[in-house]
């Protein structure tokens, strides 16, 4: 795996927590992440087949989403982090 294609999925890992309203480097300082969640994010990012239809949606997007697209390997992940921070 090179480090363009993990840089481009961590990349847009952290977009659609943005884009959930969410900031994942708070979320771990505030210990609501465990730092190893945030690398098998990326790996299940990096194991999806519509990457063009992210960046597409996440481009498309205005302010916060309650929920990432039902094709997004870390909707459920990102769903809890929301929980966890309340």
């Amino acid at each position: 795996m090179t480090s363009l294609l993990l840089k481009r999925h961590a990349t847009l890992v952290d977009r659609m927590a943005t884009a959930r309203g969410l900031d994942l480097e708070e979320a771990t300082l505030r210990g609501a992440v465990a730092p190893s969640e945030l690398p098998d994010m990326v790996l299940r990012c990096v194991g999806c087949t519509r990457t063009v239809m992210c960046e597409t949606w996440l481009d498309a997007q205005i302010g916060t989403v309650s929920a990432a697209p039902h094709y997004c390997r870390n909707a459920h992940a990102l769903s809890d982090i929301a929980k966890r921070l309340g």
